[in-house]
């Protein structure tokens, strides 16, 4: 999920959006750049991305996510389920109170619109988070497909923090004792010292952790307690991406974009198999069809020889034929070498395969590679 920095069209930083808990990331040493249309921290003084990385796989970090877009699906007649089932993939009807889905918003071509979480609260009530930058988009979208009998309500008044790393359940649970008794993908709703507050057990690091949405006027008094446990630091955007990247998980707007297909994302497991044999969500056609016969493209993960990163743009080669190009690149500080993801010929993406990546001008050797790039550290039950 979720959407880089604006490179281009950048907002001023004098009218960028601001979260609730701008003014802590300033006074505890934020460096804040521009980030989908708001005033974000890359990294904190004194850490940096590197040791801000490695301290979220070793310890617990916290996320400030409050510019993703949180809303609530609701129906007082029907599921709401089936209504958005029109345009995503995934199984959303058959989801049980608590439990939560990632799936892709699809558009009538099979491509992705943006990726999103769904939550079921109820029998008449869905929870979605979509990506920052995508959120006015997505939302408009949503409710032109979803039909009178459904609503959408934007939750504009809420923060959401994600706290993440092997001591993220001991540091939450000190707080919220239930917090330790979910598993991976399910969530409840808690009372906190009168605050209404969404936990869920996810996030987007690879770490087993979770994400918290809490009144935004709560979100600095919240944040202070949990950060008053020393094995929790605050992390930026910048170690948020390396460590995403590392687990192999998708960045909207780079990985992931409305002329690709969730087959050739290689997320085919989003596609349920209700959903396919029913054949009635957006794209429909087009995604079964590929399912079936292949595509020309997928994507993969690259290993680039050394210690020197490949960047997203790279161009890959096979025997001096360019076959793809690199859309996420990095240096993985946990794996220890440079890691990256990259769409290329289907023809191509056995994993070993020896390609090169072009840098500068010069071939950089790189194979083939299986995702995640770590292992991922999730509580399952």
């Amino acid at each position: 999920m979720e959407n880089a920095a604006l490179k281009s069209g950048e907002k001023p930083a004098d009218i960028l959006h601001k979260t609730s808990l701008h003014a802590l990331h300033v006074s505890l040493g934020g460096k804040m750049v521009p980030f989908a249309g708001y005033d974000m921290p890359v990294q904190y003084d004194g850490m940096g991305v590197l040791k801000e990385h490695l301290h979220t796989r070793s310890a617990a970090g916290l996320f400030d996510v409050s510019h993703m877009g949180q809303a609530i699906l609701t129906s007082q007649t029907t599921d709401p389920a089936r209504a958005l089932e029109k345009i995503v993939p995934g199984d959303i009807a058959g989801l049980s109170a608590g439990q939560m889905r990632y799936t892709v918003l699809l558009n009538d071509k099979g491509g992705i619109v943006d990726d999103l979480m769904v939550t079921r609260w109820d029998e008449r009530t869905l929870y979605i988070v979509v990506n920052a930058a995508c959120k006015d988009k997505d939302f408009a979208y949503i409710r032109s497909k979803i039909g009178h009998e459904t609503e959408l309500e934007y939750l504009g008044e809420r923060a959401l923090v994600a706290l993440q790393g092997p001591k993220a359940e001991a540091a939450l649970s000190a707080l919220i004792p239930d917090a330790a008794r979910l598993f991976f993908m399910t969530s409840f709703k808690t009372v906190y010292k009168g605050q209404q507050l969404f936990i869920s057990r996810s996030g987007y690091t690879g770490e087993d952790g979770y994400e918290i949405s809490l009144p935004a006027a709560f979100a600095e008094t919240f944040t202070r307690e949990l950060l008053a446990n020393e094995n929790v630091k605050l992390i930026g955007l910048g170690a948020r991406d390396s460590l995403r990247l590392e687990a192999g998980l998708c960045l909207y707007g780079h990985d992931l974009d409305e002329e690709t297909t969730p087959v050739e994302a290689n997320l085919k497991w989003t596609i349920a198999k209700r959903r396919r044999e029913e054949a009635n969500f957006a794209g429909a056609a087009v995604i079964l069809k590929q399912l079936a016969d292949g595509t020309q493209r997928l994507r993969v993960g690259l290993r680039p020889d050394g210690k020197a990163p490949v960047r997203e743009g790279a161009e890959i080669h096979l025997g001096g034929k360019k076959i793809g190009i690199v859309t996420s690149g990095g240096f993985g500080p946990t794996a220890d070498a440079p890691v990256a993801m990259a769409y290329i010929d289907a023809a191509h993406a056995k994993n070993g395969t020896a390609v090169e990546a072009v840098v500068r001008g010069t071939p950089r050797p790189c194979a083939v590679a299986a995702t995640p790039f770590i292992k991922q550290q999730y509580k399952k039950d």
